[in-house]
């Protein structure tokens, strides 16, 4: 993108509807204390929010998975976070179906349905990671600008939070997670934070990343033009998994101690990757420096997922406003007259 495309402002719809969903990982505590704080708040329904927040935006607070929250576990029968890919939406459906699946479905109800005009304009789903990975946002597109300034405007207002947006290179189909229900999404992930524990500083940092999003919703809303600009973007290439004994399958290695907390720090081919339980060093054997993320992430040990790589890219963002109600009525019309030839 040139500077003069950088300059340009694009006009995007109103941001009418967003979710704040939060227990997903029933374990993942910031989350579920922030949403439980946050339902409070609107049972409250303050004169601020009901004169002014409504207004500009209506915002929906979920609590995605109460029974994993009930129990302080990830999930109750299958990871909630990995069921709303398009095949598992709509796939038969038994009466033994998990209980994640069937929450699922009606998630998918509330706040989409997935990939329909119907969709939550934005969904932000918060998460936490036992990783040392500061705030990031995690997306599936590295092309959606509403999610990028906002990712953008977070930088700003939080300068002292390590803060980095990861894009996961998968399609709208096969995207698995609940953030990817809306029209835009995210998932906030906040760490280090251990599961089944909420820790003040952790909790905060979240809780401040929601209000400023929200904020940012608002005054998009209300017509303010965002400047472009350029943002780091951390695209995933591959996981890597622990050593593993080739008959038991248990993992032999631990992180390296030169490693372990030293996620977004750029890991060079023969750096130190893990340490065998019997002493020896394994080193990195890729063939190009990248970015290592979800460092021993607790979670992820089911998933055979020692940490993950990601190659980094400087993008660039365009300015953004919202649409006047004549562009938007222009675009609705477009988008009818694409659903109508579809049909045909």
């Amino acid at each position: 993108m040139s500077q003069m495309e950088v300059d340009k402002v694009v006009s995007l719809s109103r941001l009418s509807r967003v979710a704040v969903c939060g227990g997903t990982h029933g374990n993942e505590l910031s989350g579920v204390y922030l949403v439980r704080e946050l339902l409070k708040e609107e049972k409250k329904g303050t004169e601020e929010h009901e004169e002014e927040g409504e207004k500009l935006v209506s915002v929906k607070i979920v609590l995605s998975n109460p029974w994993a929250t009930q129990q302080c576990r990830r999930y109750v029968n299958t990871d909630l976070n990995r069921c709303f890919t398009h095949a598992t939406l709509n796939g038969p459906m038994t009466d033994m179906a998990p209980y994640e699946l069937i929450r699922s479905r009606e998630l998918n109800t509330m706040l989409g349905p997935k990939g329909s005009p119907q969709a939550m304009d934005l969904v932000c789903d918060l998460h936490n990671t036992t990783a040392n990975m500061g705030l990031c946002l995690i997306a599936y597109s590295d092309s959606d600008w509403i999610c990028l300034h906002i990712f953008k405007h977070l930088q700003r207002q939080m300068p002292d939070i390590p803060m980095r947006y990861i894009h996961f290179d998968i399609s709208s189909e096969e995207s698995y997670s609940l953030d990817s229900v809306g029209k835009h999404g995210f998932a906030m992930e906040v760490g280090p934070q251990p599961h089944g524990v909420v820790r003040s500083n952790i909790y905060t940092a979240m809780k401040f990343g929601v209000q400023h999003m929200l904020d940012w919703v608002r005054s998009f809303n209300s017509g303010t033009i965002f400047d472009g600009g350029f943002v780091d973007v951390f695209t995933m290439v591959k996981h890597i998994d622990y050593p593993r004994d080739s008959e038991s399958h248990n993992i032999t290695a631990a992180i390296h101690p030169q490693l372990q907390d030293r996620d977004f720090c750029l890991l060079h081919p023969e750096d130190p990757m893990f340490q065998m339980f019997s002493g020896e060093t394994v080193r990195y054997k890729g063939k190009e420096p990248l970015y290592p993320f979800f460092i021993n992430e607790c979670a992820y040990y089911e998933k055979s997922i020692a940490l993950s790589l990601a190659r980094k890219r400087h993008v660039a963002i365009p300015a953004i406003r919202v649409m006047t109600e004549e562009e938007q009525l222009h675009a609705d019309e477009q988008e009818l007259a694409s659903e109508e030839e579809e049909e045909e």
